[in-house]
């Protein structure tokens, strides 16, 4: 997929969110290339597990607890990451999720500032904390998992989730033009239904509910994100940045 072969070998991707569903796709995709890959999450033991898999896989792998809510734990992350393979050149900060469902007046002053919390404000001190590692190298990319939602608007059971989500496809926005000229790239992936942990909580009928209103006729699956990921911060995408990737199979939900 890149153009340089071994364009990943000796790089460094810390991914967040790794215990799990679309990060734990994309750190095997690029230990499979070779990569150093800092797997943070939550789930110490799931983060370790994938963390052994990818250096099976060909890459390195190093994982730490991660809260991505809290700044100091964001910047200790990034600093060990540093610390241990030597550069940052890539993030995948996929850590997030809807935390529960809700109608829109039922939405109380917690669960919107915990969905904000994990949502935009770890994305936010991921990045900060990655940036200035990646401007000492030249460059880098960063990706941000976005979701359809935001386009929908989640009415009846996930504005708080839609509008979060929202925030990060603009926060990738302004980053991606802020940075273009000093070698970062940054963009957002907006997935429609993926085949992930996320929708344990969902009952089959609504599953079957949201394949029936999916072209394709089923939800995707969290390694072809991965793969995505892989081209967006490979040498074959270097002329893109500051938008978002929509991927629904042909148009998410109606």
């Amino acid at each position: 997929m890149p153009k340089t072969p071994d364009y990943f070998v000796g790089k460094t991707i810390i991914v967040t969110g790794a215990a799990s569903g679309i990060g734990k796709e994309t750190s095997l995709i690029f230990g499979r290339e070779g990569a150093n890959v800092f797997c943070a999450d939550l789930d110490e033991e799931g983060a370790a597990e994938i963390a052994e898999r990818v250096t099976e896989n060909g890459g390195r792998g190093v994982h730490m607890k991660v809260d991505v809510t809290s700044r100091e734990e964001a910047f200790e992350m990034t600093r060990r990451a540093k610390e241990r393979f030597g550069r940052v050149d890539f993030s995948l900060n996929s850590a997030g999720a809807a935390l529960r469902r809700s109608d829109f007046l039922n939405i109380d002053d917690d669960l919107w500032e915990r969905t904000f919390d994990l949502n935009v404000k770890g994305v936010f001190y991921c990045m900060q904390a990655a940036i200035p590692e990646m401007l000492e190298n030249g460059g880098g990319v960063i990706v941000n998992i976005g979701s359809m939602a935001h386009k929908r608007g989640g009415p009846g059971h996930s504005v708080h989730y839609a509008a979060a989500k929202g925030a990060v496809v603009t926060m990738s926005m302004g980053v991606g033009r802020e940075f273009a000229d000093r070698g970062i790239r940054c963009m957002s992936i907006s997935p429609g239904p993926i085949d992930t942990p996320f929708h344990d909580v969902s009952s089959e009928e609504l599953k079957e509910s949201m394949r029936a209103q999916i072209p394709m006729g089923r939800f995707g699956t969290p390694e072809e994100i991965g793969e995505l990921v892989l081209f967006m911060c490979s040498d074959a995408c270097a002329f893109m940045t500051a938008d978002t990737v929509y991927v629904n199979g042909g148009g998410g939900w109606k």
